[in-house]
């Protein structure tokens, strides 16, 4: 795992753990649920998805080019075969990211009734 990888799995972990027990917290007695407030922390939730999902989607796209480049320099024969797993490759990749604004969107604008 390389520096920069294991930099953001650290920060995405912390963020989880702070934040989790945070959100899991008991209300307090006579503390108000407007449904406002719970739409703008969903709302939030989905911005923290979309933030995530795409870094990780960004750094996968990264590497994925950079190791096409790489086999295409060694063989350039093998270029066509090459892109087409690239492109193949690129296209689950930012399913994720395009999965994640899907799910993001459901939330925010689903009408949530208590």
């Amino acid at each position: 795992m390389s520096k920069k990888t294991g930099l953001v799995a650290l920060s995405a972990l912390l963020l989880i753990l702070v934040a989790a027990p945070a959100m899991a917290a008991p209300m307090q007695e006579g503390a108000s649920t407007n449904i406002e407030d719970i739409r703008m922390w969903i709302g939030i939730a989905a911005a923290f998805a979309m933030g995530i999902a795409s870094s990780g989607c960004g750094l996968a796209q990264g590497r994925a080019v950079s190791a096409a480049c790489e086999a295409i320099a060694r063989n350039p024969s093998a270029g066509g075969q090459i892109r087409g797993a690239l492109i193949i490759g690129l296209v689950l990749i930012e399913s994720l990211a395009i999965y994640s604004l899907l799910i993001g969107l459901v939330l925010i604008f689903l009408r949530w009734n208590p």
